[in-house]
């Protein structure tokens, strides 16, 4: 017997019913936010999936070329960042987010079957050359494409809404990278590398399918002024993202955020693989050290994230929120200062990885649900693209004249107590500022 369409609708109706109540006990969402939050998580899923098919591959042609070209590498990728800001504000400012964003993801997917073709015809020599470019590009593709998805999540939901969602929409982050890599894992040795590249690119079209969707549900969510809401071009200046940073007091306090956030994770990385390699000569362990690491930080970042990430974020508010990874970093090195071992390092980095995507990482997207809707796109790529690399190149030459200087770990730990404390301090100015911002958003 065939259902009506009455019929039809209601078993739709009582099937969103169940959904909101199974969600509604994990986090506080409303009805009208479903539709949005489901097409959001579709979409990071798919950004990071693609991603996390093609990194292996990356850190394999990396490595391919030699481990003393990385430091190049990671420079010719800041390059890349720099470069590719400016058409991209250009964009911002000439079309509506509905065009710009799918324009700015099937560019990256032209590029990476550009590379499967290439892979695919090149001999053993080039193919290590062609493994640099890739290099490059894809760490430019990370970071782009993942900080357009905040763009645009920060452009739909306000600081309220921020509060309450991010935290359970970068879950699909981390459920996209978990399938991503199995993927990759269980396929590599069988299938060739371009079809695995080709996949990737079926993703990001998935995700340009959601880009879609979210914004034809902008209207309904009615968190934006009309103004803003509507699928307008958002004008302005095309350098406009890389000097607001600079003009900004509170632009620059997140540039600095994300600075020291970078800089101290690259110390750590270092002291990591400084303790790593005197723990274990085999290379098997160490692989087998690094994945353990990556499981207890993907298994621990989901629970938190599912459970927990929205009602820390509301009930201490964003400054402490905030605070709470520059706090652990004190901590943390601090131990290291005076236990550099093996014991110390795993929980510290273990804590502070999933902290970063649990905590720190939704906290830090809601800095930018007060801003301007130009720096909502066009500054805040360039802070999660440019400004993130520096601070890596910072970090990492730091790290070398520290180690020149003949310093060892516990001295370069205790530098970076002090930069911990330092970011500590601004991540509680930030989120003062930031939640002064909102009641005034709110107010008017």
């Amino acid at each position: 017997m065939t259902e009506t369409p009455s019929e039809a609708a209601g078993s739709m109706s009582r099937a969103g019913g169940l959904v909101y109540r199974l969600l509604s006990r994990l986090i506080e969402v409303r009805p009208e936010e479903l539709s949005a939050l489901a097409w959001s998580w579709l979409y990071i899923f798919s950004v990071l999936s693609s991603y996390y098919i093609i990194r292996p591959i990356r850190d394999q042609m990396g490595v391919a070329g030699g481990v003393s070209n990385l430091q190049w590498l990671f420079l010719g990728t800041l390059a890349g960042m720099l470069i590719l800001n400016v058409p991209f504000s250009y964009l911002v400012k000439t079309l509506p987010r509905s065009r710009f964003i799918p324009i700015t993801y099937r560019f990256f997917a032209a590029n990476i079957l550009l590379f499967a073709l290439i892979l695919h015809w090149s001999d053993a020599e080039q193919t290590i050359w062609v493994g640099r470019a890739f290099f490059i590009w894809i760490s430019v593709f990370n970071l782009f494409v993942v900080s357009v998805f905040w763009a645009l999540i920060v452009d739909l939901f306000n600081s309220e809404q921020g509060k309450r969602l991010f935290g359970f929409i970068a879950a699909g982050a981390t459920i996209g990278a978990i399938a991503g890599a199995g993927i990759t894992a269980s396929l590599a040795r069988y299938v060739p590398t371009p079809v695995l590249l080709i996949g990737s690119v079926v993703l990001l079209e998935i995700a340009v399918f959601a880009v879609r969707r979210l914004s034809r549900l902008s209207a309904k969510l009615a968190a934006r002024p009309a103004a803003e809401a509507a699928e307008q071009p958002i004008g302005g200046d095309v350098l406009a993202g890389i000097t607001h940073p600079f003009k900004s007091r509170y632009l620059a306090g997140v540039s600095l955020f994300l600075l020291l956030f970078a800089i101290t994770a690259t110390f750590l990385y270092f002291e990591q693989a400084d303790i790593v390699s005197r723990s274990f000569q085999d290379r098997g362990a160490q692989t087998a050290f690094f994945a353990t690491v990556d499981l207890l930080v993907n298994s621990l970042t989901l629970i938190v994230q599912l459970f927990f990430t929205g009602r820390i974020l509301r009930f201490l508010g964003v400054g402490i929120t905030l605070a709470l990874l520059p706090g652990l970093c004190l901590v943390g090195f601090s131990v290291l200062a005076m236990m550099p071992a093996m014991t110390a390092l795993v929980a510290f980095q273990v804590l502070r990885r999933s902290s970063d995507y649990a905590i720190a990482r939704p906290t830090r997207e809601v800095l930018y649900t007060v801003l301007p809707r130009e720096d909502r796109y066009k500054a805040k790529n360039f802070i999660d693209t440019a400004v993130y690399r520096a601070g890596d190149q910072v970090g990492a030459w730091s790290y070398a004249l520290l180690a020149a200087l003949g310093l060892g770990l516990s001295e370069v730990a205790a530098v970076a107590i002090a930069l911990s404390a330092i970011w500590l301090l601004n991540g509680f100015w930030l989120g003062r500022r930031q939640e002064a911002m909102a009641r005034e958003q709110a107010a008017s």
